[in-house]
């Protein structure tokens, strides 16, 4: 009965060792959702939820390239490029502001309520 757990041990080592490396650019369906109307090499974010079959359409509230200061609303958004990004944001409920940052790797990410997105910069550590 021993041999059972070792034989399933090398079916997973056989099936690792022939998988492909991962990439390092960004996949068209990295995460649940495709990136929609973001392209390669930017970070789009959007105000409020509009994915009708899963695919985002509205235009989003900030695209970008480089790293970002500013307010916008944000709700989800979709980081399509290679390089893990953090986002600073800000919420104010029942006359408090409650800030805050996220790491958002290659992929979709949402927020559970709109957020006052106010950075987007680069993150040279792993999320």
């Amino acid at each position: 009965m021993l041999l059972k757990p070792f034989a399933i041990a090398g079916v997973i080592a056989g099936v690792l060792a022939v998988a492909p490396p991962a990439s390092a650019a960004p996949q068209s369906g990295a995460g649940v959702y495709p990136p929609g109307n973001c392209q390669p090499g930017t970070f789009c974010v959007w105000p409020h939820w509009d994915h009708p079959n899963g695919v985002p359409t509205a235009t989003p509230s900030l695209v970008t390239t480089t790293e970002w200061s500013g307010n916008i609303t944000g709700f989800n958004y979709y980081n399509y490029t290679n390089r893990n990004a953090e986002i600073s944001w800000s919420f104010t409920t029942q006359g408090m502001t409650l800030t805050g940052t996220d790491c958002a790797p290659p992929g979709d990410g949402f927020f559970y309520v709109p957020m006052t997105v106010t950075k987007v910069s680069w993150r040279t550590r792993v999320c």
